[in-house]
Parts: structure tokens; sequence; C-alpha cells
């Protein structure tokens, strides 16, 4: 079991987007292991690479009840998302001690190559539907209180400040 460091906000790799993965290898199934054994002792939904300094887009997610069931991704990219939405208590181990509540879309439908390197497609709803969004999120250089109001943003960002 390897747990990773996650890089602490305002690190500038946090704000950068991550490259694609070309192919699935054994160091990409190794870093995934990586990233499961970090969101488990967290304890979080999920992780993307970026936030433990791998600039790959690469995440995991899992928001099973009885975990164990997490899912891999490579190069996620959304193709469909509901229209209704869902408003979630959203936080980072990169910025700890705050939180945001987010709304997002419910349900989406996500492409991505899995663990054998194959194109991929999944639905994902509740929990998890937030947890891929927020982590392709982080894959694109962005952090949860970035959906967020100015005021709000500032808010969190000084409340975050004071906690460190």
């Amino acid at each position: 079991m390897t747990v990773r460091t996650c890089l602490p906000w305002p690190d500038k790799r946090l704000r950068t987007k991550a490259g694609d993965v070309v192919e699935i290898t054994d160091d990409i199934r190794a870093i995934w292991d990586d990233m499961i054994d970090t969101m488990e002792a967290m304890p979080g939904v999920g992780l993307a690479a970026t936030q433990i300094g791998v600039m790959l887009r690469l995440a995991v997610v899992d928001g099973s009840t009885q975990r164990g069931k997490a899912v891999r991704l490579a190069n996620p990219e959304i193709l469909h998302s509901s229209v209704e939405l869902r408003e979630h208590d959203e936080a980072s181990p990169n910025l700890p001690g705050v939180s945001a509540k987010v709304k997002r879309p419910r349900a989406v439908t996500v492409k991505f190559l899995n663990e054998q390197g194959q194109i991929d497609r999944r639905d994902f709803v509740g929990i998890e539907a937030t947890s891929v969004q927020h982590q392709i999120d982080h894959l694109n250089g962005r952090m949860y209180f970035d959906r967020l109001s100015k005021v709000k943003r500032d808010m969190l960002l000084r409340k975050a400040r004071k906690s460190t």
C-alpha cells in the first residue's frame, strides 16, 4: 500500500491541465493503485492524478458503500450531463479544513480508457457523478471552489488560510 502526499494549495500544478494518457501500461496501473490507496486513506470518493503531482489524465472514483469498487479512468470525457442538478458538499485534500456546497449535474455519461486500455463508457449517478465531475475539473486545472461566486470563493480561501 502506497499512500501519496497530496499537493498543498496553491501549488501551480493544481492549476495545470494534465496530459493525455497514450496507453495503459503497468506503470499507469501502479499509479492507479497508489491513487486508490491514497483515496481510501483520506477517506474520499475520488482522486485525480494531478492532486498527487502526476500530470496525467488519470482518475479513480469509488462511491460504493462497501468500498473496493473503484473505477479507474484514463482520459475521462463527459459525453452527456443530466439537466437535473444535485447539490453536494465538496472538499479537497489539497485544501484541507474547508468545503462548499456545489451544484453539478445529477448524472453523467463518461467515455474513458479502462484498465485494459479499451475505450469504455459508463453512466455515473449521484455521489459518483459528482465525484467524476470533480476529478475531471482537477484534470483540467480547476478546483471545486472555482464553481462558487467570487464572494463565496474569497471567503472560503480566507478561511483556509486561517486554518493552516
